[in-house]
């Protein structure tokens, strides 16, 4: 049977090869996510360094944060300024004349869900599309506001999904003209943890291709990347797609598009710092951060 014959898109289950009692390794707040008390009371010496001793660096650990929260606002570390864009007015003038695009997964889909709430005027159009995976499109006539969403192509653990649907990330940057108002996201990794590491360094290679030629042809287009983020972890996902294969997609991605005219959220840093718990889809305050920081790249003059 040709390839052409598939109609739908849908997902199967995994294998569990756990043996006999081994899933008892594997227990939310029994030895999963829980502290570890301490023995008994414990002291630390810090020496003075002595004259001539040489600095040490470690090679294999060179860690610096992003930023912090204080008094529940992200701040950012690496020179970004960001401001509070709070109420719908400073968040529409923010974006007034500006096209959105957002692809990606369900954490960017909750940037789309995000603006459709906060701002009255935009209104959602009913394409007739699935709540999970899209296209979504939503338009402020008035202040000539556009946002859509678009789900990245497969590998994508979506179920039922139409084929005709499905549009890679790589191919949509390639229809976009671009411009000073045009600002594109997109976020990529969770759908692929559960699959070999060449698989998604292939697949970001290909977008990495595609911003190159939209920022050839407009470079003052804006270009964000959503990070991936720690997530709370359950036997499913402790098995098949835990923390460590969404760290390593993420230093991938970081490496893939270094030195870009790009901008990146830190959503990993974002959500561990934040006291709230780890979760693949972070809480409102976590996501309202996010979106002040997007919007700052977007509109870095502006805020409210």
């Amino acid at each position: 049977m040709s390839c052409d014959a598939r109609i739908t898109h849908s997902r199967g289950g995994y294998k569990q090869n756990l043996k006999a009692k081994e899933d008892k390794l594997f227990q939310g707040r029994v030895n999963l996510k829980v502290g570890i008390p301490a023995s008994g009371p414990a002291g630390v010496t810090v020496l003075p360094k002595k004259e001539g001793q040489p600095e040490v660096k470690s090679s294999i650990v060179n860690f610096q944060a992003s930023g912090y929260y204080y008094q529940g606002l992200w701040r950012a570390l690496d020179g970004t300024k960001v401001h509070q864009f709070t109420g719908a007015s400073a968040i529409t003038q923010c974006l007034k004349g500006k096209v959105v695009h957002l692809y990606g997964d369900s954490t960017i889909r909750q940037w789309f869900e995000f603006l459709n709430a906060s701002l009255p005027d935009l209104k959602e159009f009913n394409l007739g599309s699935s709540r999970q995976n899209g296209p979504f499109m939503a338009l402020d006539y008035e202040n000539k506001i556009m946002v859509t969403f678009r789900c990245h192509g497969p590998p994508l653990r979506f179920g039922d999904v139409p084929i005709g649907e499905f549009r890679y990330i790589a191919n949509e940057l390639d229809d976009l003209i671009g411009g000073p108002n045009t600002v594109v996201v997109f976020g990529i990794w969770s759908h692929l943890g559960t699959f070999p590491l060449e698989v998604y360094i292939r697949r970001l290679q290909r977008i990495r291709s595609a911003v190159v030629r939209l920022l050839d042809r407009a470079p003052q287009t804006v270009i964000i990347i959503r990070t991936a983020n720690p997530k709370a972890l359950w036997l499913y996902e402790t098995i098949t797609n835990s923390d460590w294969f969404s760290v390593r997609r993420d230093m991938v991605l970081r490496a893939i598009f270094k030195g870009l005219n790009v901008h990146l959220i830190d959503a990993w840093e974002m959500v561990l710092a934040h006291h709230l718990p780890n979760s693949l889809h972070p809480q409102p305050p976590i996501i309202k951060n996010m979106m002040d920081v997007l919007f700052s790249y977007t509109c870095p003059q502006k805020g409210g």
